[in-house]
């Protein structure tokens, strides 16, 4: 097939080792030439920022040179650019709608999204209409916050109006979830019906990434994200944070990328990537809810890619021992 664009690739290794390996050829792009994910691409390129006037352009001529037929973005910092231009780019773009890819990307909006549609979230307040009765603890979020930054949790009046005024950025403020929290990677198609969604737990998390989570056989779990991505019309990958508490189920938050537990999703059988090259070749893939495989656990742990820098300043992968030139395609 045509070639694989991942946009914002950073450290994404595990997305771009995975495609090699379903016989994709994939070209890895980023504006900073020390993104690990880069190097373990067929090709890379950079590209100017996101917020460049230049940037789409940029990626149209990439996909022209290098007959791409899927753009992937691999971060949620282009996604609304990539939404409403996707015209441009001459490839298919894994996203969905822009208003919805907006409302996901603020936490505050994508509160109301999720009510709009009978979804249930945790009672969420803006700053100046916060009830005098508030049951602690609370947590202030800000709107725009990406892995765990700008979180603070409050557990009485004081420390709320403290964290209100030290965060720098348009904050909320939401209930504290009882009941334990979980992850669900879903791929849904082009008609947003989804086809596979894998629920796991979150054993261990830094910084907002998943480190440690195994997929869980929970028909329950997997309904529920469903129906969650049926009724927001996600078009491609996306991951739902949730807690359940009984049986009550209330999301946090919805991704339309790959998760963090994407290694999970892939290794239990969930159909990452294969699902996602068979749209791009105008397929329709039949759903195969269920066809995993549970109890299938991630651990992850620090790697590197070693470069050097050449006589025409450019970075190349070193040389190792082994006489390794590019890094393994684990």
């Amino acid at each position: 097939m045509s070639g694989v664009l991942f946009t914002c690739a950073g450290q994404r290794v595990d997305i771009v080792t995975a495609f090699r390996r379903a016989g994709a050829w994939t070209l890895a792009t980023d504006v900073n030439p020390l993104a690990p994910a880069l190097y373990y691409a067929d090709e890379h390129a950079f590209v100017p920022r996101v917020d460049d006037p230049g940037y789409v352009a940029a990626l149209h001529d990439l996909v022209k040179v290098h007959d791409v037929g899927l753009i992937v973005p691999l971060t949620d910092l282009d996604h609304g650019v990539l939404a409403r231009r996707r015209d441009e780019l001459d490839a298919l773009v894994l996203l969905p709608a822009p208003e919805v890819v907006d409302s996901l990307a603020d936490k505050w909006l994508a509160h109301l999204l999720f009510e709009a549609h009978g979804i249930g979230s945790p009672p969420t307040w803006l700053p100046g209409a916060l009830p005098d009765e508030l049951a602690f603890p609370v947590l202030v979020k800000a709107r725009h916050g990406f892995g765990s930054r700008g979180i603070y949790r409050c557990h009485d009046r004081r420390e709320l109006e403290f964290f209100l005024g030290y965060a720098d950025d348009d904050s909320m403020v939401q209930a504290c979830c009882a009941g334990e929290e979980f992850s669900i990677d879903l791929i849904c198609d082009l008609d947003g019906r989804c086809l596979e969604a894998v629920p796991r737990s979150m054993i261990e998390s830094k910084g907002g990434e998943t480190i440690k989570g195994e997929s869980l056989g929970d028909e329950a779990l997997r309904s529920a994200a469903v129906g969650v991505a049926e009724a927001l019309g996600i078009k491609g990958p996306a991951c739902v944070q949730c807690f359940r508490d009984g049986d009550d189920y209330l999301v946090t938050d919805v991704n339309a990328r790959f998760g963090g537990g994407f290694p999970v999703h892939v290794a239990a059988g969930g159909g990452y990537p294969d699902i996602v090259l068979a749209l791009a070749r105008g397929e329709r893939p039949a759903p195969r809810l269920g066809s995993y495989r549970p109890h299938v656990i991630m651990v992850r742990y620090l790697s590197q890619v070693i470069l050097e820098r050449g006589a025409d300043d450019a970075l190349r992968v070193a040389e190792d021992a082994s006489g390794l030139r590019t890094p393994p395609a684990v």
